[in-house]
């Protein structure tokens, strides 16, 4: 089976092919002349061709050692440059993130401003993905990930504190209400609107509520929270889901608890994760103090909100 030539022995050629002569590669690379000798000789070996004539104690570039030349020294360009963007990126005020989309959307989206107005120099991206990131292939300083905290070999922090109940529009509690006098009879009418990734179900928190519903009632599921509110907000059915993603619905009124009653599971929903080395990195503890802020800003406003309610939370570990 063929095997391409190393890149050791690609650099060893490159430095005599632009120097002329073996003794200058050698002293470029801090080896005996031998060794790049036999580099070559290994090279042209390997290859079935000859990469050099001889002349005297010039060395010129075969036809075939011109093309390889030519795409070697393309390809160094092309690693140096690399090298250098990512040198720079790492010495700059950028940070690279990664995010679930809907909490990317919903809650990060609109506190950035505070962000950048603070650090106005900042170079900022954010990649909404579902995906966790490869931070050995990936440039990326940090994710903020949603679930249990358990991705072995990095370091994971929980951050945001979800609390977590039933919600639907005013309009469709109006509706079940005029037949519906208690939580259960509520939940054994409604449509229960499902997002599949939360990390309670539908089937979990009833169990948990001891409720039990007929098997033939509607449902409908939904890949993402954010589309799974959208409906509750358009009064297809109750959402079980995140108060962190539906706070604005919350707030403004277009989504209401289902009951009361019913309470609250509170979790640690939202993590930093990144490699243990990225942590000391100026840029990410910055940003990861800022998050830590928001989210405690952010978490005595639900407070407020279930206890004016009259909603008691309930601590869950997923």
């Amino acid at each position: 089976m063929y095997r391409d030539p190393s890149l050791n022995a690609i650099t060893y050629f490159e430095s005599v092919a632009r120097h002329g002569r073996v003794a200058r590669a050698a002293e470029e690379l801090h080896v005996s002349a031998s060794a790049v000798s036999q580099q070559i000789k290994n090279l042209e070996e390997h290859l079935g061709i000859t990469l050099f004539r001889r002349e005297k104690r010039q060395l010129s570039l075969t036809a075939e050692g011109e093309q390889l030349y030519m795409a070697a020294t393309s390809a160094f360009t092309l690693l140096r440059d690399a090298r250098t963007s990512i040198s720079r990126q790492r010495e700059s005020n950028q940070i690279i993130m990664r995010a679930s989309p809907s909490f990317a959307v919903r809650w990060l989206g609109p506190r950035l401003s505070h962000f950048i107005a603070a650090h106005p120099s900042w170079d900022f991206r954010v990649d909404a993905s579902p995906d966790p990131s490869n931070f050995e292939r990936e440039v990326v300083d940090l994710d903020l990930r949603y679930g249990r905290g358990n991705w072995p070999g990095l370091h994971c922090e929980a951050v945001v504190y979800d609390y977590l109940m039933p919600m639907c529009s005013p309009d469709y509690l109006a509706e079940l209400s005029q037949t519906c006098t208690s939580a259960e009879q509520l939940l054994g009418r409604a449509r229960l609107v499902d997002s599949v990734k939360t990390t309670m179900q539908w089937d979990n928190w009833l169990a948990r509520h001891r409720i039990q519903r007929r098997s033939d009632t509607s449902a409908l599921r939904f890949d993402r929270s954010s589309m799974a509110i959208q409906q509750a907000v358009n009064g297809l059915g109750v959402v079980l889901d995140s108060t962190t993603l539906a706070r604005d619905e919350l707030l403004d009124g277009t989504l209401v608890p289902l009951a009361p009653e019913l309470g609250a599971l509170r979790f640690p929903a939202y993590w930093i994760v990144s490699p243990a080395r990225h942590q000391s990195r100026h840029l990410v503890k910055v940003f990861s103090e800022w998050i830590k802020d928001e989210a405690s800003r952010h978490e005595q406003e639900i407070k407020a909100y279930l206890a004016k309610r009259g909603i008691e939370v309930t601590d869950h570990e997923p």
